[in-house]
């Protein structure tokens, strides 16, 4: 079975720091790319942060110096690091995975809530 898994969101104070994580199958071959995107309510789901197999890290502007993105290939997760957060990156965020044969495979998200 072909699974992507978030994990790791919750409520944090301004400043604070998270860590997702997201966890897939051995059964999802020929990966060439994974990435972070986020959602609110009614609005488009956008990218945050993206990684090729060979390293190559990609953020956007917004979280440039605050979000990285990594990966354990021999583990099967990715990770996305957030420092620094702001009440605006209160957001649902989810995990793609890209194989070349099978496609994209999401998770399912998690809630990320930044609030005093």
């Amino acid at each position: 079975q072909m699974q992507v898994v978030e994990s790791g969101g919750g409520l944090v104070q301004p400043g604070g720091s998270l860590r997702l994580s997201c966890e897939y199958s051995r059964s999802i071959f020929s990966i060439v790319r994974g990435g972070w995107y986020r959602q609110a309510p009614g609005k488009q789901r956008d990218l945050v942060a993206d990684i090729t197999t060979d390293g190559v890290t990609g953020h956007v502007d917004s979280v440039k110096g605050r979000f990285t993105i990594s990966r354990d290939n021999a583990a099967t997760t990715g990770y996305l690091q957030m420092n620094d957060l702001k009440p605006t990156d209160t957001v649902v965020y989810y995990c793609e995975v890209i194989s070349s044969r099978l496609g994209d495979i999401w998770g399912q998200g998690t809630q990320v809530a930044v609030s005093a």
